[in-house]
């Protein structure tokens, strides 16, 4: 039988490194050759520190990885859309494919015994194939590399689902709590669509030079420097929009605080509690507050076509590429929360 190298998340801060069956695709499935696979915070937080999930995020032992992009190299029985050798973006997770959430292309809210999202419930992207629903793949078009579709595959799907959730254009300033992966995603996609002026913020001053330097916001300080640095930007007005990547209470405030009066201010980080001053931070000042969770197939496949348009590659926010033989590595630097994006890329 052939096998084919992995990489499990036991738990306890560790990398697994497996050897297991190259998978046969079944019916409307697609057997994908890796070409790479990015690590995302949730896998840190929720996964490679300790299995801290239940329900949705249950990490079931399986081959570790949800932001995959390959390319098909076998069909199975009656598939209907792709060949072998497309180059596909893989929505992470393969829901009922009956449900409200499901039929709006939300498959990351179905709560169907089907939902099984890769690298958490069914096998993902951290091994040199991977099955997939064929329904569940999105064409990935030139000029993107496989490194781009990988990060679109959750990262910046979800911080264009937050952006579109508070409604981003040409009128709003942007405040962006949080410059880790897809803080840096949010920076790049709202100045994209159209946002005139973009504020980061974030703990490390790594993350903050790194937003800086690839040129993705203007302004970008210390959690302590914030408010100024808004009443500055902004005089005193504070931004249209705020997005919190970033999970950390202290940020999610600093985010609703330093939003505009009739704002919109967006959480997209997970985890974490949030308490703030009802009446003076929401009500008073009639901002929307909204929750925003991964994307859905749709606006993935919306973004891959606006990425093309604009000319912008995800992969541009980087910092660190390891082959599937060295996710140790990998895993301890995102670990860190000092780096941009950190991604195995498969050899040939």
């Amino acid at each position: 039988m052939t096998t084919m190298s992995g990489v499990r998340l036991p738990g306890n801060s560790t990398v697994e490194q497996v050897e297991v069956p190259v998978p046969e695709p079944g019916p409307g499935q697609v057997l994908l050759r890796m070409r790479a696979s990015s690590i995302c915070g949730s896998d840190i937080r929720a996964i490679y520190r300790e299995h801290l999930g239940h329900g949705a995020e249950a990490y079931r032992g399986v081959i570790a990885g949800h932001e995959p992009c390959g390319e098909v190299a076998d069909l199975g029985p009656g598939t209907r859309r792709l060949s072998v050798g497309d180059r596909v973006v893989v929505y992470h997770i393969a829901g009922c494919g009956m449900c409200d959430e499901c039929r709006r292309g939300y498959q990351v809210g179905c709560r169907s015994a089907f939902r099984a999202a890769h690298g958490w419930q069914r096998d993902g992207g951290h091994a040199e194939f991977m099955l997939a629903e064929e329904s569940s793949c999105i064409l990935l078009p030139e000029p993107l590399t496989f490194v781009d579709g990988a990060l679109v595959s959750c990262g910046f799907g979800t911080a264009y689902e937050g952006l579109l959730r508070g409604g981003v254009g040409g009128r709003d300033r942007l405040l962006v709590t949080g410059l880790g992966p897809v803080g840096l995603a949010a920076a790049m996609l709202g100045r994209a669509m159209g946002a005139t002026t973009v504020i980061g913020s974030d703990a490390s001053p790594q993350r903050v030079e790194l937003g800086l330097r690839l040129g993705l916001v203007d302004t970008a300080v210390g959690p302590d420097d914030l408010d100024d640095a808004v009443e500055e930007v902004t005089g005193g007005r504070g931004c249209e929009v705020a997005v919190d990547c970033s999970g950390n209470a202290a940020a999610r405030e600093s985010a609703l605080r330093n939003t505009r009066a009739w704002g919109r201010c967006v959480l997209v980080g997970e985890g974490g509690r949030i308490d703030f001053a009802v009446s003076d931070l929401l009500i008073h000042k009639q901002v929307s507050l909204h929750g925003s969770w991964v994307t859905s197939v749709l606006h993935m496949e919306q973004l891959l076509e606006l990425l093309v348009r604009w000319e912008l590659h995800p992969e541009q926010v980087v910092t660190h590429r390891c082959p599937l033989s060295d996710a140790d590595t990998a895993y301890r630097v995102a670990d860190a929360g000092r780096s941009g994006k950190v991604t195995i890329v498969m050899e040939d």
